[in-house]
Formats: structure tokens, C-alpha cells, sequence
């Protein structure tokens, strides 16, 4: 009876059952549809450069527990792709010690590459990262639905889905996408906890922020960040709440905070040493050696803090140290940003002009939208705090991508697409709203406009919009990861069996790329066999083949391996893969490259070292090209190991005058000189080479 005269309840019941079903349709079909898009765009793509050294290292993690090897990246997405590769079969070698990185990693890579089959392991590790991705946008669109509603939510997903950067990273085994969609679920669970201060909402603050951690070293900041919004949310968002309260709310944030630190141990298992039942250090390099890299001394001061501490896991904290040397402080790597050329760091202004560049223009035009929405108050006003939260995160996010090196383009800026898509979101939402048909048709147009910039586009990593030329164009303006980071090399593989092999032809390979890779594909290239190869040099003008990657291409401080090639149109072209076909000058820098890092990973940073042989090949290399200075910095650490001072001076003096000023490089390697002329020879330590990684 109570039912037949009260029918309301049960009406509403059945159209919220309906909205979710419909709304879940929605989220699961854009998921999907994202992943097939992305699985066709990225089809010609190889193994991005660290790859399979992040499935080989997550196999031994699952397996052994052991997280000795590749510390460089938190565990999030190592275990998750391990896990399912190691489920499936994979040949793992048992340990040894490693005397550095290279060695490290030519251990895994032999591992993945020969003792396994890479080809059927990229297609498992793709597998694994497109649920893995999936699931993770899934998480993000959840705390945007419960903020926003379901039209936000949807929109939101479906900037993500169209946008090509985003589609570029779900297939690959790295930590940029992986971190960039926790760290914007994290900080809007953060938005709503601290507003409804539950406990339910901050155990999943503390689960995001956990993630967030696992992902990339970079998840510090969102730990960071959380804490900073939640004690300011806590003291000064409320009026008329007691200072027991604002104390009490200061700290469950600090319990959230130490909650996704937590989250983090579970990871590694709780286990503070990398290998359980070792109190002995098994990294590839010693952990206080790593930190005494970094150069900056309230830098090492935290890091050794938190190493006292116990705050995080050894190896976590050997790969922050990592991370602090070479992505705050800068690698020695060239950089060119608006057709400009830099060292390590480019512009402050970069990273928003990546984003201008790298973002279709309808998508960017939506986000733009979305602020003149906002500061015009023409959004709810229980939106303006969520949003205004992202925004602090992504400008905290900003500051630090402005202050570090810029080698990795835009996938270290993906933490900030969170915020563009819940601002293009906002555009889309008061379209819908508004139900005036000039804002759908406008809204409908932008969207359309990024559908047909971005969605046809194969190699989506190598996209840009129309402001920097496009895809064809881009590599001109941008020399970094964003634009390529070896996922060519099998097109070049199937080029050199399809036209040149036949012709017994053997190409000139300039191309950023894994020895590995290359050898399991059965490419054979000029510098594969020194000795046959070597003398195909000695010419003025060399003719033959060559495969030079865009960013080989561009001028270059040092290296200029395109020189000869700038003023000719390339015969092919394959993506960011340029073939050159013909009579050029001879490529010094080419052979000089080669016979470097030949002498330092073959001879030098090895179990077993040839002093006397490395210091012959970087001799070789600076006769024919002496415009690096890293390499003569080289010279004069092996010469000081040796004990001779006059040598040492030398090479060190010349690396000085060779060294960019602007980097504080310059003044160590100055500091250097004054001690190797003053101090006895055996109390000097070499300088850490930022050329080697």
C-alpha cells in the first residue's frame, strides 16, 4: 500500500540506475574507443629507448622481490606490465653485479631482446599498459563525475581521448602518462576530501597520492602539493569553525599525506633494502656516490635527510637522486625550443609553449574557453575551488618543469593535461547547459576541429599542431624526447631488408637508438664491425646510404651530425626517420660519436677496465672532433686516475673552454683545474661525466 501511494521514490531510484547505466556506456565506450585509436596510431612504433628495461626489471621485481635493478623509476608500472609478462613466460638470468648503469642495463636488454622474443613482448607490455592506462583514466573521470556531474565527466574523458600526446604514451611501458592521470585523480580526491573532511574520501586521497608516488619520482609534488592545499583549506577556507577543528583538520591532512607514503612501501613490500635479507647495498653504483652527484647542497641535505629518516625505500631514494641530477638539475644534452638551441634547459617559457604547440587547436581553444568561462563566472560557484585546486597543483607542476632540464619535452609536462581537460570540460558543459544553439555549434566546432588535426594521425608522438607546422614540420622548432625517442627504428629495419639488404648495401645509421633493438631486427649498419667499417670514414666524400633521426638532424653545440645532410632533401622519409641517399662529406661526427662511447662503455665503465685503451679511443674521437666537452672532461678523469697531472690539466682546460657557462658544470670543471694543480693527485675524485646519462 505504501508503495502504490508513494511511487516517487522508486521512479527516481530507477532513473539514477539509468543515468549511471547510461553515463557508464558512455565512459566505457571513450575508453575503448581511445585504446583502438591509439593502438592504430602507435602500430609502426618500436620500443620507446627504456622499454624493455622497465619490462625486464619489473620481471625480476614480481619474481624475486628484489628492486635492485632500474631505480631510476618508481615500481607502478614495472609490476603491472612484469606481472603480466612474467605470467605469460619470460627467460629471466639470474643477478650479478653490475659496475654502473650501461652495464646495468645491457644485462636486462640482453635479457629481452635474445632470451627472449622482443616483438611477442612488446605486443603482451601493450597490451598491459593500455588496461593499465585505461583503468587510470577510469580512476580520473570518477573524482570528476562526484565534483562535476556526468556531462563534465564525460567531456573531460573525451579531451584525454582525442588528444594525440596522451594516445602516444597509453601503449608505452614509461611512467609520464601513468603519473600525470594519478597525480590529477589524487589532487581532485583531494579537492573533494578536504571539503567533506571524510575519513572514506581521505583513505582514497591517500590511495591516489600513493599511486602518484609509485608512478614517476615527480609524484612528490602531488605529495607535495596535497599537503600544502589541505592545511590551507584547513586554516583559512571556512569562517566560524574552532581552532580545535582547523587543528584537527591540519592533521588528517598530515595522516593523508603519510597514508600515500604508506601506499608507496606496499609497492616495494615494505622492504626499506632493495634486496631482501641483504643489509649490503646491490645498486649498480652506490647510493652515496649517486646523491654526491647532485650539486646542489640543500639537495643532498634532503636526500640524505630522508635516507636517515627512513622516509621512502633505499631505492626509491637512489632513483630521486636520480631524477634531482639530471631532471632538476639538468643533463648534458642539446635542446632546441622555437628554433632555438640550448643546453639542458630551455626557455621559462617552454613548457607553455609546449603545450600551445603540442595541444590540437581545437583542444587548446576549448581549455582557453573554459578560463574566459571561469573568470567570467559563468560556472557554478562549488566549481571554482576544485578547479582552482588543479590549478595550484598545475602551477606548482610548472614551476618545477621551468626550473629543471628540458631534454624530455612534453611527456614531463603531461601532469598538467589533467587541468586542460577539465578546463575544456568546463567549455563543453556550459555548452550543453546553456542550450543555446550558437554556444553547441561553437563548442561542436572546436571539437571537431581537434577531431580532424589529431585523429587521423599516425606516430601520434611525433604530433604537432598547426602553429608549429605539423608533424612534418615540427622536428625544425623542437629537438627533444617529444619529438623522438626511438620508436623508428623498426621502419628503418624494414627499409634496410627491403631495399638495401638485396643490393648487398650497408646504411650509415645516425639514429637515437638500442644496439639491442637493431641487432634483434638483423640490421646491419656501418659501425657494426669497427673494423671492416672504420676505413669507410678516411674519404672527404662518402657515398652510400644514411638513416638520420630529426633530432640528429638539427644543428647541434656539439656533434653536428646533420651538417653534411641540411641542405638536401631527404630520398624517404619515415616519420622523424630521414633517409639520405647519395655523395655527402664525409660525417666526422658520426665516427667521433661512436668511437666515444665505444671507449667509455666498452673499455672503461666495465667489470673489467682498460684505462689505457679508453684513454687511446677518446684521444681518436677529439682528433676528429673536439667540439664536446664532455668528452675531453672524460679524458681528464681517466688521466687522473692514472696519476698524470700535466694530461689531466690539459683535458680538464679544455673541456672548460669547450663547457657552456651558463651551467654549473663550468664551475666544477674550473674548481677541478685549480685542485689538480694544487692537491695531490690520489685525494681528488673525477667529476661525475653529465654526458654518460
Amino acid at each position: 500500500m505504501e508503495k502504490m501511494n508513494n511511487p516517487k521514490p522508486d521512479k527516481k531510484r530507477r532513473w539514477a540506475l539509468r543515468r549511471h547505466a547510461i553515463f557508464s556506456a558512455f565512459v566505457l565506450v571513450i575508453i575503448a574507443a581511445a585504446i583502438v585509436r591509439s593502438s592504430i596510431a602507435t602500430s609502426l612504433d618500436s620500443f620507446t629507448f627504456d622499454e624493455a628495461y622497465h619490462i625486464g626489471a619489473g620481471v625480476a621485481y614480481v619474481r624475486t622481490g628484489d628492486f635492485r635493478m632500474n631505480p631510476e623509476q618508481p615500481p607502478l608500472t614495472k609490476l603491472w606490465t612484469g606481472a603480466y609478462v612474467s605470467m605469460l613466460g619470460y627467460n629471466l638470468s639470474p643477478f650479478r653485479t653490475f659496475s654502473d648503469k650501461d652495464d646495468e642495463r645491457t644485462f636486462v636488454e640482453k635479457d629481452a631482446y635474445e632470451n627472449n622474443d622482443p616483438f611477442v613482448l612488446q605486443t603482451r607490455a601493450r597490451t598491459a599498459m593500455f588496461a593499465l592506462n585505461g583503468l587510470l583514466l577510469l580512476a580520473f573521470t570518477l573524482p570528476v563525475r562526484r565534483i562535476f556531474g556526468d556531462v563534465f565527466a564525460v567531456a573531460a574523458l573525451l579531451f584525454l581521448a582525442i588528444d594525440p600526446t596522451v594516445a602516444a604514451h597509453m601503449p608505452v611501458v614509461m611512467t609520464d602518462l601513468p603519473v600525470a592521470l594519478s597525480s590529477g585523480t589524487a589532487i581532485l580526491l583531494a579537492a573533494h576530501a578536504f571539503r567533506t573532511w571524510r575519513i572514506v574520501d581521505l583513505i582514497l586521497l591517500s590511495i591516489g597520492v600513493g599511486v602518484a608516488l609509485s608512478a614517476k619520482h615527480s609524484g612528490i609534488i602531488t605529495l607535495f602539493a596535497v599537503g600544502l592545499i589541505g592545511v590551507t583549506m584547513a586554516v583559512v577556507s571556512q569562517k566560524g569553525v574552532s581552532a580545535s577543528v582547523r587543528a584537527k583538520r591540519v592533521g588528517l591532512t598530515a595522516t593523508a599525506v603519510l597514508g600515500g607514503i604508506i601506499v608507496l612501501w606496499a609497492f616495494y613490500g615494505f622492504h626499506f633494502r632493495e634486496t631482501p635479507g641483504s643489509t649490503d647495498e646491490t645498486f649498480n653504483r652506490p647510493l652515496a656516490e649517486k646523491i654526491s652527484d647532485i650539486k646542489s647542497p640543500v639537495y643532498r641535505g634532503i636526500l640524505n635527510t630522508t635516507l636517515s629518516v627512513y622516509m621512502f625505500p633505499r631505492s626509491y631514494i637512489w632513483g630521486l637522486a636520480d631524477t634531482v641530477r639530471a631532471g632538476l638539475e639538468g643533463r648534458a644534452i642539446q635542446v632546441r625550443a622555437f628554433g632555438q638551441d640550448y643546453y639542458s634547459k630551455g626557455p621559462i617559457y617552454l613548457f607553455p609553449g609546449l603545450l600551445t604547440v603540442k595541444l590540437p587547436i581545437g583542444l587548446l581553444l576549448l581549455s582557453l574557453t573554459g578560463i574566459v568561462l571561469l573568470v567570467g563566472r559563468r560556472m557554478p560557484r562549488e566549481f571554482a575551488m576544485p578547479i582552482l585546486v588543479l590549478t595550484v597543483f598545475s602551477a606548482i607542476f610548472m614551476f618545477f618543469l621551468m626550473r629543471g632540464s628540458s631534454y624530455a619535452g612534453i611527456r614531463h609536462a603531461l601532469p598538467i593535461f589533467p587541468l586542460m581537460a577539465v578546463l575544456g570540460a568546463a567549455a563543453m558543459w556550459w555548452a550543453v547547459r546553456s542550450r543555446n544553439y550558437l554556444a553547441y555549434g561553437g563548442v561542436a566546432l572546436l571539437v571537431g576541429v581537434a577531431c580532424v588535426s589529431a585523429l587521423p594521425q599516425l606516430r601520434p608522438w611525433e604530433y604537432f599542431n598547426e602553429l608549429a607546422g605539423g608533424s612534418a614540420n615540427g622536428y625544425k622548432y623542437f629537438n627533444d624526447e617529444g619529438v623522438d625517442l626511438s620508436q623508428r627504428i623498426g621502419e628503418a629495419a624494414r627499409f634496410y631488408h627491403a631495399e638495401l639488404e638485396p643490393v648487398g648495401e650497408v646504411p650509415f645509421l645516425a639514429y637515437f637508438s638500442n644496439e639491442a633493438d637493431i641487432k634483434a631486427r638483423g640490421m646491419d649498419y656501418v659501425g657494426h664491425d669497427h673494423e671492416r667499417d672504420d676505413p669507410k670514414f678516411e674519404a672527404e666524400k662518402i657515398t652510400g646510404t644514411f638513416m638520420i633521426g630529426a633530432n640528429e638532424l638539427g644543428e647541434g653545440t656539439w656533434w653536428d651530425v646533420g651538417r653534411p645532410f641540411r641542405s638536401f632533401s631527404p630520398t624517404k622519409r619515415l616519420g622523424n626517420l630521414f633517409i639520405f641517399q647519395g655523395t655527402f662529406d664525409r660525417p666526422t661526427a658520426i665516427l667521433a660519436r661512436s668511437i666515444f662511447y665505444r671507449a667509455v662503455y666498452g673499455k672503461i665503465y666495465v667489470n673489467e677496465p682498460d684505462i689505457a685503451a679508453g684513454i687511446e679511443g677518446i684521444e681518436r674521437s677529439l682528433a676528429l672532433d673536439d667540439s664536446c666537452f664532455f668528452v675531453s672532461l672524460e679524458l681528464g678523469n681517466q688521466y687522473l686516475k692514472i696519476g698524470d697531472r700535466q694530461k689531466a690539466i690539459a683535458a680538464y682546460k679544455r673541456s672548460l673552454a669547450r663547457a657552456p657557462q651558463t651551467d654549473s658544470i663550468y664551475d666544477l670543471l674550473g674548481q677541478q683545474v685549480g685542485r689538480v694543480e694544487n692537491e695531490p693527485m690520489e685525494q681528488i675524485t673525477p667529476l661525475r661525466n653529465p654526458g654518460l646519462e
